[in-house]
Formats: structure tokens, sequence, C-alpha cells
């Protein structure tokens, strides 16, 4: 096992085109980078869309991944997974409007950063459901930073949970812990 490297904790969403397959697609983007290992996988639950209206539901879901990169780079690197699954950045995207996949890095390490194209822990992870539900799942006595709760509390604090509904796993997807880091998640 490769020592060292940070544990961090990336959202998923997609509202377009064959989700389940966009996060299949995710998973295996995540299992071919050699800077990132895989730990943990939420379930995948289905959420009305936050911003527009119009758009149709999407999936959710977080992972926990091992990285080996400096936090800018990991941004980079997702970016260039939703650039290859086909999210469209340009300049007629909507804010918070339909996409293929969004990834969004939540938490890196116990790390505060704020840079011009990078701020973590994610400014509005603690106010979306369909972040701390399945963050939750995956890490419930991780606490916030900045807040000083874990994301247990921030979760069952929640009053709109009833809008997040467990869905399927996608072909692909992996369980709640991989055996190689049980117990190192939280």
């Amino acid at each position: 096992m490769r020592a060292g490297g940070e544990i961090v904790y990336v959202a998923l969403g997609a509202n377009l085109g064959d989700r389940e397959a966009t996060f299949s697609s995710v998973i295996a983007a995540f299992e071919r980078e050699p800077d990132l290992r895989l730990l943990a996988a939420s379930r995948v639950f289905e959420t009305p869309p936050l911003g527009p209206p119009g758009q149709r539901p999407y999936l959710n879901a977080v992972v926990a991944l091992r990285a080996w990169l400096a936090p800018i780079e990991l941004l980079r690197r997702l970016q260039g997974i939703e650039t290859a699954l086909g999210r469209d950045r340009g300049p007629d995207a909507v804010r918070w409007g339909p996409r293929t996949i969004d990834l969004d890095l939540l938490f890196y390490g116990e790390r505060c950063i704020t840079l011009p194209d990078l701020e973590v822990p994610h400014p509005r992870a603690h106010e979306r459901v369909f972040v701390l539900l399945p963050l939750a799942e995956v890490a419930p006595a991780l606490v916030h930073p900045t807040l000083g709760r874990s994301i247990a509390e921030l979760a069952t604090a929640r009053s709109d949970a009833d809008e997040v509904t467990p869905q399927p796993r996608p072909v692909g997807w992996p369980g709640a812990t991989a055996p190689a880091e049980r117990g190192a998640l939280a």
C-alpha cells in the first residue's frame, strides 16, 4: 500500500444523459488515476434539481478518495474528468443548470483552502441535503473544520431529507467501504 496522501471527499451530480453510466464512468476514471485511490462510495440518491425550473432530477453521491495531489491539481483532474464526460463550462452554461456531470471537491483532509478557483471546505456543502446525506454514509464522524460539527450532526439536522431518494447502484458502483481502508475514513 502506498504511504501518505490525504483523504478527500468528492460529490457527484448529474441530470443529463445516462446518469448511471456517467457515474460508472467517473468511478472508472478515478480508478485509472495513479494519484487517487477510491476508498468508499455512498449510495446513489435521486434529488430534485437546484437551479432553473424545468430540469430533470439529479443523481447525487459522494466518494472518499486518498489523494497524492495538491488540492488545485486535484481540482484540475476533476475538471478534466468532467470535460471528458461532456460537461459544458462554456460562457453559455447556466449556473446550477442541467449538466452531464458535476464533481465538487468537498473536503481535502482537514484543510481550509481559499484560492481564486477553489474553496475547501466547499462553501455550500453544509446547506445541501443532497451532499450531506451521502457524505454522512461514508464519513459520519468527519468534523466540518469551520463549523465544528460532525457531518452526521449536520445531516440529521436537515428537515428536507425526504427529498432525497435512494436508487439502485449503477453498474460498477462500489460498495460503501473498501476493505483496505476500512475505519480510516472519519
